[in-house]
């Protein structure tokens, strides 16, 4: 198993920065430190994050237990990587279609700045499940990960290395804020404003290169 947990984690890296270069990720949690409490408020928004993709992810690697084992790749696994990666390439399309219209941040985000610590922990856990983006990456790696056949120590090792990657844009600014402060309030402005304008494009490019990249793997499993 030990010659399986190589592949697994290069598979989950390009995965969770899909995730991680999201600006649907970084925005928000930039917005909860211009709330009235931003150090608590903004470790509540990262705690509810990291736990939404570690739930996500962790249903994913369960399912695939359920119906194969997490000690044996099941039959079905190219097949399933065949139709999460067109669905990748689909949305990577479609993002890149109406890219044009990721230039500002939408009503409900700019709502964000108004969270308490409660309001931004559940925020951040429904954020990260309602996000179709984010539910699909997190299809594609709790699949990755339960059907590598690298036992179970080793899934629920590759989950914790997953959802800190894809969690680590969050994870850096609350974090270097609650060190920081208000030093970091222009930057982290700044940093908003830019991947709003730029950003929509890359995640694009991202989305339809990372869902090649599992079509690939699901077509070489059926050779």
């Amino acid at each position: 198993m030990t010659e399986l947990w190589g592949p697994v984690l290069t598979e989950l890296a390009p995965l969770a920065l899909v995730i991680a270069l999201s600006p649907l990720s970084i925005i928000p949690a930039v917005l909860a430190l211009h709330t009235d409490r931003p150090r608590p408020t903004g470790l509540a928004f990262l705690a509810g994050w990291l736990v939404g993709l570690a739930a996500l992810v962790s249903l994913f690697v369960v399912a695939s237990d359920l119906v194969g084992s997490l000690d044996k790749p099941p039959s079905w696994a190219s097949g399933l990587r065949i139709v999460v990666g067109a669905a990748l390439i689909v949305f990577g399309g479609y993002r890149f279609a109406t890219r044009h219209k990721s230039e500002h941040s939408p009503a409900w985000m700019r709502k964000l700045s108004g969270l308490t610590p409660r309001r931004a922990l559940l925020t951040a856990a429904v954020l990260a499940v309602v996000n179709p983006k984010v539910l699909f990456i997190c299809i594609a790696a709790g699949l990755a990960i339960g059907t590598a056949g690298i036992g179970q120590t080793q899934a629920w090792l590759a989950v914790l290395y997953f959802v800190l990657i894809a969690g680590s844009t969050v994870i850096l600014p609350i974090l270097a804020y609650a060190v920081s402060g208000e030093r970091l309030a222009g930057p982290l402005t700044r940093l908003k404003e830019w991947m709003e304008r730029q950003h929509a494009t890359l995640v694009a490019a991202i989305l339809i290169v990372i869902g090649l990249m599992v079509l690939y793997k699901g077509i070489h499993g059926l050779a």
